[in-house]
């Protein structure tokens, strides 16, 4: 097999604690910036501004809803806020009677169905995490679990047509496909691409069909086609933890990059987050949504 092409990136804006879940939003990208409770926007040049700060310190992420209302998934707590008009935070779904884990990621597809991952049974002795679930909250708000028994579940993202779910399952070096039901459900579970020795952690999808994914040890971005070929290979000096498609045509692949020093020290004063991007050939597409403007 053809080794990937290798890109490299040029540095957007560094101090970060630790930057995850980015979105491109209204023109900016959007970062949730762990050890803060912040959540910031990123222009072009690098300036940053706090949208707002949050009452979780992590893991939270963030996506909207078709309204352009702002979802927070508050992970340690086990809910889901929703920022209303007037600008509070106000519980939009209650999370904790499905698990007491810590929930992470979050993606809402066109229809307004949202996914959230995470929680899962308590984790084994000496484990940091048990094996994840996925959970539908639907538009008239209905909450149910939809997927069981993900490898540490990661980042998320759902195909243009609504009709796919991809999820990044870290520990089983994977991605992981699901088919979308009319009414939001997940079926035919299967694997999207073997990843042999990577672990992908946040992803998106570009308009060519392929997935972007940030891994952590390895210190990459990396695009995988759905048979699981290599074909973009993005390498920085520190772990990777997302990425996102946006930028004014939708073809910069920004990238949310730190040291890593284990579960433990996560976060520290050494600041070292950094937002980086990268020109890519194929824009984003499919959600977490790339839009020029608003959703």
């Amino acid at each position: 097999m053809p080794k990937p092409s290798t890109h490299h990136a040029r540095l957007v804006t560094a101090g970060l604690a630790f930057g995850e879940s980015p979105r491109w939003h209204d023109g900016r990208l959007w970062v949730c910036n762990w050890g803060t409770g912040e959540i910031i926007a990123v222009d072009a040049a690098g300036n940053r501004q706090i949208m707002l700060t949050v009452p979780a310190v992590l893991p939270y992420s963030i996506d909207w809803l078709p309204d352009g209302r702002l979802l927070v998934v508050s992970g340690r707590e086990g809910l889901l806020l929703r920022q209303d008009a007037d600008g509070r935070l106000v519980t939009h779904a209650d999370l904790r009677d499905l698990s007491r884990s810590p929930w992470n990621e979050i993606v809402v597809d066109g229809r307004g169905n949202i996914y959230v991952n995470g929680g899962g049974p308590e984790p084994a002795p000496g484990e940091h995490f048990g094996p994840g679930t996925i959970v539908l909250i639907t538009p008239d708000g209905t909450v149910r679990q939809v997927a069981e028994d993900i490898a540490f579940a990661n980042g998320m993202a759902v195909t243009p047509d609504n009709r796919t779910l991809i999820v990044a399952e870290s520990h089983a070096r994977r991605l992981t496909a699901f088919d979308i039901g009319e009414d939001g459900s997940l079926s035919k579970r299967r694997v999207w691409a073997d990843l042999v020795s990577d672990h992908p952690d946040g992803i998106c999808i570009d308009a060519e069909g392929c997935v972007w994914y940030a891994d952590v040890p390895n210190r990459c971005c990396v695009r995988v086609r759905e048979d699981g070929a290599k074909v973009d290979r993005v390498e920085v000096d520190r772990g990777c933890f997302a990425c996102m498609l946006g930028g004014a045509d939708g073809r910069t692949l920004f990238i949310l990059a730190a040291q890593w020093r284990g579960f433990e020290h996560m976060v520290s004063d050494a600041r070292t987050g950094q937002v980086l991007s990268v020109a890519v050939a194929s824009p984003g597409t499919g959600w977490p949504s790339y839009s020029s403007g608003t959703r």
